[in-house]
């Protein structure tokens, strides 16, 4: 017989680890304990199938017997990037330029951790938006898949339009008043 709970509570803490190939990884919690398990189905269904190592994250978790278990993501913040950038691209602009750049959605059409870049298109556009590996740290992520829907800050680059921000996609989507 199963000794699982069903009581959940909403903690903070920092990804320890995420391997998004072994599709888990484990969270600190802010106040101690056990590491706290994050699968990946847990992650995509907050919209994202990876996240940075060092990322705050708030999840809701959940007591069984295996241990302690994210069954829901709340909220993920990036890791400080308080050094300078080392993309060249970049280097010129603050986090409020960034900001100022439209979301657009895009989806992803490879990316290579191993190479530390890939590439995505924007919807209704047949460029390619280059995706550097350290956009997707600053942005939070630490993988992408292709196919993967994004959602996008695209800038003009030195070499052509790369990616200054990385989100999940819902985030490019219009805000309806409910």
């Amino acid at each position: 017989m199963s000794e699982e709970s069903q009581d959940t509570e909403v903690v903070t803490g920092t990804v320890k680890w995420f391997d998004p190939v072994k599709g888990f990884g484990f969270i600190v919690a802010n106040t101690g304990g056990p590491d706290i398990l994050l699968h990946v189905n847990v992650l995509r269904n907050f919209g994202q199938s990876s996240v940075a190592d060092g990322a705050d994250v708030s999840v809701r978790i959940q007591q069984t017997e295996r241990g302690v278990q994210a069954v829901e993501v709340v909220s993920i913040t990036p890791p400080d990037h308080t050094e300078s950038s080392s993309l060249a691209d970049l280097a010129h602009m603050n986090d409020s330029d960034v900001a100022d750049a439209p979301l657009q959605p895009g989806r992803v059409k490879w990316f290579d951790k191993g190479k530390g870049f890939g590439f995505a298109n924007v919807f209704g556009s047949s460029d390619d938006v280059f995706l550097h590996v350290e956009v997707l740290r600053r942005s939070g992520l630490s993988d992408l898949q292709p196919g993967e829907a994004l959602a996008l800050r695209v800038i003009d680059g030195k070499r052509g339009h790369m990616a200054a921000e990385v989100l999940a996609w819902e985030a490019a989507l219009p805000k309806t008043d409910d």
